[in-house]
């Protein structure tokens, strides 16, 4: 049993993409910036990319599970930890140490990888407006946890090698949102629900073949 109802769950999104418009156009800037960095060969593209995961879960964490989600689900500040965790393991990952190689890649991974960026920034707010809610009830790319959690996945596949840590967070994340698909009619994260499973899959699957432990390994210890 939720601790809130859906017309409360739906009114904390009317009110809170109200109170931080424009983050949500900075948000779609970011998150184009990054998918044209994949396509621009630079010393710095993949500290950048990193620095921007980061800023995304960051954001999601201290601003909407912080302060706004916690208002409504004594759970919210949990949430909030584990996303600013996400955010301090994608920086340091990415940004600091400069493990993930991001690039515009071909096979399975990276197709299922795009699949799930367009996914967040494009078809998961249509999603909501044609399941018959406004435009201020729909979670936003780039600032709420559904899309960001999808978003990352995406890139992560899109990436070489991806550590096992940088993906636990962003599962159990697909498990606890991807439940709004059925409690709360959210029909948009039932992609969502099954994003980290395929992902953790693909992974691992990649893991068992032997397919190296070089550059074209997926997962790495």
């Amino acid at each position: 049993m939720l601790p809130f109802t859906r017309d409360q769950f739906i009114a904390l999104f009317v009110q809170y993409n109200k109170d931080v418009w424009p983050a949500q156009i900075v948000a779609y800037v970011l998150g184009l910036a990054m998918i044209v960095l994949l396509f621009v060969p630079s010393r710095g593209r993949n500290r950048i990319i990193g620095v921007g995961l980061a800023a995304m879960w960051g954001w999601t964490g201290i601003v909407y599970h912080w302060a706004y989600f916690s208002t409504i689900n004594e759970a919210a500040p949990v949430f909030a930890a584990l996303f600013v965790l996400q955010a301090a393991l994608l920086l340091y990952s990415g940004a600091i140490r400069g493990h993930e190689k991001y690039r515009p890649s071909r096979g399975a991974h990276a197709w299922v990888g795009w699949t799930l960026v367009a996914y967040a920034m494009v078809l998961y707010p249509l999603i909501g407006l044609w399941s018959g809610h406004s435009l201020e009830e729909v979670p936003m790319f780039g600032i709420t946890p559904c899309p960001v959690t999808i978003f990352t996945l995406g890139m992560l596949l899109l990436a070489r090698p991806v550590y096992w840590w940088l993906l636990v967070i962003p599962f159990l994340w697909s498990l606890v949102g991807g439940s709004a698909a059925f409690l709360l009619g959210v029909p948009q994260d039932w992609v969502l629900a099954l994003s980290g499973i395929a992902v953790l899959w693909i992974a691992v699957r990649d893991r068992a073949h032997g397919h190296g432990h070089g550059h074209g390994d997926l997962l790495r210890h």
